[in-house]
């Protein structure tokens, strides 16, 4: 298969079956090559045709609280005080840079997924 932009639907599904048959490929042979090209050219059509947008920033704390079983209250050290952490939960406050950081390094939460507007999503 020669390897080119994929701009239509029967061109990425002709991509997948190829890359299906390449799964075992060994690296660095021209069928590995071909199969980490392929790869990469799939990425970016998907990314093209089916973006996936990022989580609003309260999205992201509730999901992260969720995964590591905390609750409101647990976020207090981070933002300050209860009323701010309600106020943040509920979309009232927007994050400052400090309780940015704090997420940060407290939850683990990347900064990006924090910079965005509250209730875009």
């Amino acid at each position: 298969m020669k390897a080119r932009i994929i701009k239509t639907k029967a061109e990425y599904e002709a991509a997948l079956a190829r890359i299906e048959k390449l799964m075992d490929a060994a690296l660095n042979t021209v069928q590995g090559d071909e199969l980490e090209l392929l790869s990469l050219l799939v990425h970016d059509y998907e990314e093209k045709k089916f973006p996936i947008d990022k989580p609003d920033p309260v999205a992201a704390i509730r999901f992260r609280m969720e995964q590591q079983g905390l609750a409101p209250r647990d976020l207090v050290p981070l933002l300050g005080s209860r009323s701010r952490v309600s106020e943040v939960l509920s979309g009232r406050r927007g994050l400052s840079l400090k309780m940015i950081r704090a997420l940060v390094a407290g939850l683990r939460i990347p900064a990006e997924l924090l910079l965005g507007e509250p209730g875009r999503a």
